[in-house]
């Protein structure tokens, strides 16, 4: 298999295929991701590189191709396709929902699906009238990004020109496009998991609560507290989407759940990183091993929620052009069934988010007191430049 985007998402991934005895290639852009740890085998390209990657292919024949990012070249997994090569979850799959643009006129103008109402813009003039269009405040996002990466939201009609700079400096490939959003006023933002096989039905994980800054998730929990109609009109939309999509593997919906009404947010064809909190011990199942057997066409009977719980991210707060130290860890976990993941990223840049914090308990108790638990932990743990050598 080859793992294309080889961070904490991938690194838990690679280690379920592992433990099903598959051999995973893990590439990134830069030598010591997190996947990188864990598995034999590991390359160092630039997936937006085409030629680099049909090479790379060639190389290695491998049976399966998962992708873990944006930043990739992803119009070839057609071609690799039709040469015998699983693409996870599918070459259309990962075409459409690299793009912003794509999934979002599949889900509102194919599908029907409630969405906010949003623009396109690939020029500052029209990012102007885009958000006269939606109305004031709004947000500004790159086609193709990912953890909020050149995201903004708009309240006033000076932030316009940053907004634009930064969308298109920060945003991954080549479009010079960006999406404006008008802003959905929300109860809660949820992440519904759902599964699709090979050969059997798609399963929905219990709803994922979450929240985020800068675009980027800070701490999730589950279960989240949802009404069954709206939990039946969430399962609706992300089970049309995923399967005008096609294939098998784990998608990350998002919605809002917004007074009396579910709005269609976005869709990651991959583990979701608000899903880490499955690796409290949630589910029967976490969502890499979900993952895993559904792209290997091994049966899920079913997913049963045995816990809550809740993570909390630990982000950077300072530059490392080396692999940077942590220190709280012992600290963090004193507490009873807190659990942490050290990603070992070999550099910090602020804001990385550089390890996660779960904490689980009993389901009759709820998330809530576990989010409080997962948060201390994680507060407790700093980011540290690595010690000078004498």
């Amino acid at each position: 298999m080859l793992l294309l985007g080889s961070g904490e998402l991938g690194k838990e991934f690679a280690i379920a295929m592992a433990r099903l005895g598959q051999e995973v290639v893990a590439v990134d852009s830069y030598a010591g991701a997190p996947a990188m740890q864990v598995t034999p085998c590991s390359e160092v390209i630039d997936m937006l590189d085409g030629d680099a990657l049909d090479a790379l292919v060639d190389k290695h024949q491998p049976d399966l191709i998962v992708p873990e990012i944006e930043a990739i070249r992803t119009e070839r997994f057609y071609d690799y396709e039709s040469r015998g090569i699983q693409v996870v979850p599918s070459a259309k799959a990962a075409n459409f929902t690299m793009n912003r643009k794509a999934i979002r006129d599949l889900a509102a103008v194919e599908l029907g699906l409630r969405t906010a109402p949003y623009r396109y813009a690939t020029s500052y003039e029209e990012l102007v009238r885009g958000a006269e269009e939606v109305g004031i405040p709004c947000v500004v996002k790159p086609l193709m990004s990912s953890s909020g990466k050149g995201q903004s939201t708009v309240r006033t009609q000076e932030d316009l020109q940053k907004a634009w700079d930064s969308a298109i400096t920060k945003g991954r490939g080549d479009y010079a496009e960006v999406i404006i959003e008008g802003f959905v006023r929300f109860e809660t933002e949820i992440t519904l998991l759902t599964v699709t096989q090979k050969n059997g039905p798609t399963l929905f994980c219990p709803p994922i609560g979450h929240v985020q800054e800068r675009g980027d998730y800070q701490e999730s929990w589950q279960p989240c507290a949802i009404s069954p109609e709206e939990l039946a009109e969430a399962q609706r939309m992300a089970g049309a989407v995923t399967e005008a999509l096609g294939g098998a593997g784990i998608w990350g919906v998002e919605f809002f759940l917004a007074e009396d009404r579910v709005v269609f947010s976005e869709l990651s064809p991959r583990p979701h990183d608000t899903g880490m909190v499955t690796l409290a011990g949630t589910q029967n199942l976490s969502e890499f091993e979900l993952h895993a057997r559904a792209v290997l066409g091994l049966p899920i009977p079913s997913v049963e929620l045995l816990r809550a719980g809740a993570s909390a991210v630990v982000l950077a707060d300072l530059e490392s052009a080396e692999r940077p130290g942590l220190e709280g860890v012992e600290a963090a976990v004193s507490e009873p069934l807190v659990d942490v993941r050290l990603f070992g990223k070999p550099v910090a840049r602020v804001n990385r988010r550089m390890a996660v914090v779960v904490a689980s308990g009993p389901v009759e108790e709820g998330a809530e007191p576990l989010r409080e638990r997962a948060k201390a932990a994680a507060a407790k743990i700093r980011v540290t430049r690595p010690a000078m050598s004498s």
